[in-house]
C-alpha cells in the first residue's frame, strides 16, 4: 500500500508541476476544471445521489467553473466578483464550518448537501487559477504549505499523538499532530520570507506578525478542510470519497485542505497586493 501511494503521488506531482510552469492560465485551467469536475462526482455520491445526478451535478459545476475562467474571463483576483466569491468562501471556512463540525451536523437534505459542495468545489478551483495568474510559484508556494501542514501532521501524531482532536470525525487526528502542522508550516513561512526578496521585502518589522498570523490562520483553515470531508464521508458511511487513486482513495481525498485554503490564500494575496 505505501508503495502503491508514493508512486501514485510521484506521478500526480509530475503531471501537476509540467501543467504549472508548461501551461498558461487559460490552458492550466482545463485539468483544474477536471479536477473540480470529479471531485463535484465525488461529493455528489457522499450525498447519496444516484449516478446520473452525480454526472449532471459534476457538469453543473465544471459548467460554472468554465463560464468564469472563459465566459467571463475572469481569473484575476483583483476581479470584484472573485474577491467576493473568495471573500464568501473563506467565510464558510472560518466562520461556518468550524461550528459545523462542533456541532456534528449531519446534512440530511440532499439539496442543502449539494449546495454546500459547490462552495466547497468552485471556489477552490477558481483559486487556484488566481494563484496561478498571479504567478506558478505563488501557487506552488501555497500548495507546498498545505502539503507540510498534512505531512507535519502524519508524523507528530504518528510519534506524539495521544490525544484525540476530533475523534467522533476522524479518530485517527490528534492534537499533536496538529501542532506539529503548525509548526512545520511556520519554519516554512519563515524559510519563504528570507528567501524571497519580494516577500522579504513586504515581511518588515510588525508585519512578521501579519504574515505569521496568516501562516497560522491558513495552517488551521487547512485542517477544517481536512475535518469537514471526513465529517461528510463518515455520514456517508465510507472510508473515501472514491477510489480513482491508486493508495490514495478519491479526488476529494487528496484536495481536502486545498479546497478550504485556496479562496483564502487567494483573498490574502489579493488583499497584501493592496486591493483593499
Amino acid at each position: 500500500m505505501l508503495k502503491e501511494r508514493i508512486v501514485t503521488a510521484a506521478i500526480l506531482l509530475a503531471v501537476f508541476l509540467s501543467a504549472l510552469f508548461m501551461l498558461p492560465t487559460g490552458w492550466f485551467a482545463l485539468p483544474v476544471g477536471a479536477v473540480i469536475a470529479v471531485a463535484a462526482f465525488e461529493w455528489a455520491g457522499l450525498a447519496k445521489t444516484g449516478r446520473p445526478a452525480a454526472l449532471v451535478y459534476a457538469g453543473a459545476c465544471a459548467g460554472i467553473f468554465a463560464a468564469v475562467v472563459w465566459g467571463a474571463q475572469a481569473i484575476d483576483p483583483a476581479r470584484p466578483g472573485l474577491v467576493v466569491t473568495y471573500a464568501l468562501a473563506s467565510a464558510f471556512w472560518v466562520l461556518a464550518a468550524p461550528v459545523w463540525l462542533w456541532r456534528g451536523l449531519q446534512v440530511r437534505a440532499r439539496p442543502i448537501a449539494l449546495a454546500v459542495g459547490g462552495v466547497v468545489v468552485i471556489p477552490a478551483g477558481l483559486s487556484m487559477v488566481s494563484l496561478h495568474f498571479i504567478a506558478p510559484v505563488a501557487l506552488l508556494m501555497v500548495l507546498a504549505f498545505i502539503w507540510i501542514a498534512d505531512i507535519a501532521a502524519y508524523f507528530a501524531g504518528r510519534a506524539f499523538g495521544r490525544r484525540k482532536l476530533a475523534p467522533a470525525i476522524s479518530p485517527g487526528k490528534t492534537w499533536e499532530g496538529a501542532a506539529g502542522a503548525l509548526a512545520g508550516t511556520i519554519i516554512y513561512a519563515i524559510i519563504c520570507a528570507v528567501a524571497s526578496p519580494p516577500l522579504r521585502a513586504t515581511v518588515q518589522g510588525g508585519g512578521w506578525f501579519v504574515y505569521l498570523g496568516c501562516a497560522v490562520l491558513l495552517c488551521a483553515i487547512s485542517i477544517v478542510g481536512d475535518l469537514f470531508e471526513s465529517l461528510m464521508k463518515r455520514q456517508a458511511m465510507v472510508k473515501d470519497s472514491g477510489n480513482l487513486l491508486p493508495g490514495h482513495g478519491g479526488v476529494l481525498d487528496r484536495i481536502d485542505s486545498i479546497t478550504s485554503t485556496l479562496p483564502l490564500a487567494a483573498l490574502i494575496f489579493y488583499l497584501v497586493a493592496g486591493g483593499a
